[in-house]
Parts: C-alpha cells; sequence; structure tokens
C-alpha cells in the first residue's frame, strides 16, 4: 500500500481540480482553449518524471532524454501510421513505444553506465544528436524532414478521437501523466527505488548491502528510457505526427532537466510543480507576451527582444540559478 505524503496529498487535490475543471466550459465559454496549453505540460511533466528517474532517484545525469523521446514518437508513427503494413492501434503503438525505447536505454546503458558525472552527461548528449541525424537519414523509413504525417486518429470504446478534440485528448493526457507519476511512485517505495536511491546517495555503501550498482543503473536507465518513449509516443498521436527529427533537439532535453531542477532533484511533487512552471512560462507567458511585442511591432522591429524566443532560455537559465541559489542556502543553514 502507497504511503501519501503531505505533497502527494496537495497533488492529489490538484489532479481532482483538474478533473472537474473543463466542467466550466458550460459556465464560461472558451474554458477548453484556456485549457489547451495543459496538455502539453502533462506530456512534458511524463518526460519529466522519466528523466527524474535517472536523475533524481539515481543521480545519474543525462543531456540525451529528448533522443529517447523521438524513438518513441517515431516508433509509434511507423507502427500506426496507414503507409505502413502494422497498423496498429492506439495502446499497441504506445506499447510499442515503450519497448523500442527500453530497448534503446539498455544498449546505451551497457556500454557507458560504468561512467560517471560529466562523462556520462557527454555521452548522452551525443547520443541525443546521432538519433537526430539518424531519423534524418533513414528517408525510406522515417521520411527524413517531412516526418511521418497525418497518424490515424486513435479510438476508445468504437470512438474516434481526432486532434480536434479537446476535450477527450484532455483527459487522455491528464491521466496518463497521472498514471506515470503512480508508476514512479511505485518505484520509489519499492526496493527497487531504495536501491537505486542508496547508489544515489554512497554507491559504495550500497555495494556492501549487496547490491550490484552496475545492474541497478542499467533498470533506471531502462525505465527512464520507456517514459521518455512514452512521451514521444503520446505526443505523436496528439499532434497527429511524428514531427521532424528537429523537434528533438537539445532544447528538449534541457527543458525537461530544468523541470527536474526546478522541482527538485529527488521530489516526486516537485517534477509536477516543475513542468507547470517551466512548460507553462513557456506555452502561455511567451505566448501571451509575443501577442502583447506583436501590438508594439512599430517600435520594437529593430529589437532583439521583440521576439521572446530570443531570451526565453535566458529566463530559463535565470531560474535555475536562483532555485540553486535557494536549496543551497536552505543546505548551509
Amino acid at each position: 500500500m502507497v504511503q501519501l505524503t503531505s505533497s502527494d496529498k496537495k497533488l492529489l487535490t490538484a489532479f481532482s481540480v483538474l478533473l472537474f475543471l473543463p466542467a466550466l466550459q458550460y459556465i464560461m465559454p472558451g474554458t477548453m482553449d484556456a485549457l489547451e496549453p495543459l496538455k502539453n505540460i502533462f506530456i512534458f511533466s511524463i518526460l519529466g518524471i522519466s528523466l527524474h528517474i535517472l536523475a533524481g532517484f539515481t543521480g545519474l545525469l543525462s543531456l540525451g532524454i529528448a533522443g529517447f523521446m523521438g524513438l518513441g514518437s517515431y516508433a509509434y508513427a511507423i507502427s500506426t501510421s496507414t503507409i505502413y503494413p502494422f497498423q496498429l492501434s492506439f495502446f499497441g503503438g504506445l506499447i510499442v513505444a515503450i519497448i523500442i525505447g527500453s530497448i534503446a536505454g539498455l544498449a546505451l546503458g551497457l556500454p557507458t553506465l560504468r561512467l560517471k558525472g560529466d562523462y556520462l552527461a557527454i555521452v548522452t548528449l551525443g547520443f541525443g544528436e546521432i538519433v537526430q541525424d539518424v531519423l534524418r537519414n533513414l528517408e525510406g523509413i522515417t521520411k527524413g524532414t517531412q516526418g511521418i504525417n497525418p497518424l490515424p486518429a486513435p479510438s476508445f470504446f468504437g470512438m474516434t478521437i481526432t486532434t480536434a478534440d479537446a476535450l477527450p485528448w484532455y483527459y487522455i493526457l491528464l491521466c496518463a501523466a497521472g498514471l506515470m507519476f503512480f508508476f514512479a511512485r511505485q518505484i520509489e517505495m519499492s526496493r527497487l527505488g531504495r536501491a537505486l536511491i542508496a547508489i544515489r546517495d554512497d554507491e559504495l555503501a550500497a555495494s556492501s548491502l549487496g547490491f550490484v550498482p552496475f545492474r541497478i543503473k542499467t533498470i533506471s536507465f531502462m525505465l527512464s528510457a520507456a517514459l521518455a518513449a512514452c512521451a514521444g509516443a503520446l505526443w505523436a498521436s496528439f499532434l497527429g505526427s511524428s514531427g521532424e527529427p528537429g523537434n528533438f533537439d537539445f532544447n528538449i532535453s534541457a527543458l525537461a532537466l530544468c523541470i527536474v531542477i526546478v522541482g527538485g532533484l529527488g521530489d516526486l511533487c516537485g517534477v509536477m510543480l516543475g513542468s507547470l512552471i517551466m512548460v507553462g512560462f513557456n506555452s502561455i507567458i511567451l505566448v501571451k507576451l509575443a501577442a502583447l511585442l506583436q501590438t508594439q511591432q512599430g517600435t520594437l522591429s529593430s529589437s532583439v527582444f521583440a521576439s521572446p524566443n530570443n531570451f526565453k532560455y535566458m529566463v530559463f537559465g535565470l531560474a535555475l540559478v536562483v532555485v540553486m541559489q535557494i536549496k543551497y542556502r536552505r543546505a548551509t543553514r
């Protein structure tokens, strides 16, 4: 039985609010349009959870989580698209994406997990770049820079859900994020989770207790890759396209890392908060700011600040600096 912490109870309350939030559309028309950015937040919360298993639980820094997300997106697209012979269902495509992601995590983890710190981070960074190049150049399979589209709409109980069906997709992605959080919490409370945290805190002491660090790290890498691939598959199904390989660049990995750090390493509930802050800033605040700046186009047309995308990563960096300063001061009290 899972023990609920105070943070879990707050998150459960927030989940309940999100569950009933769309009902406001009957009172306030246009509510679903306002809730549209939350779908991206749900998807990236899953990506944040996947990186949290590796960085938060196990203490391994990965800068290539976007590569696994890209593999999941293309695995889902290839297994469900009508231009390929497989043509699996939504759940079949998800399973294939998760399997491909875990296999990729195993293939990358076996030769690299004996590395530590910056060396492992550099290897995973290279993996993310390699995945982009492979997906871009295998045009006969991945359609190159065009991506695989359109993807068939998923069906549930005989009801087809297209990308235009805002309410069903809201609940699908919300439930997916909730299930992944519950899955990660189960891992944290299990013997495996305690082993991961023990290795993060002191690998030598964990070894003396009978744990095999390399084996435990490999399992962590596979779980992280599988969840990242699941996030990619959900994103592809939601958008109706795999997207082009450039969509899974280092910026996605940096965003996932920001989500985990802002939420707090080792704090699973913080990942959900971090995704709300970082993706909400990217999907809501920057969009509103861009619309506002367009009204001032005449006076700001020659300014680099006329486009919010030019300075959003500066804001991300400042957010990381502030969070790390706060955590450092709390730790040294």
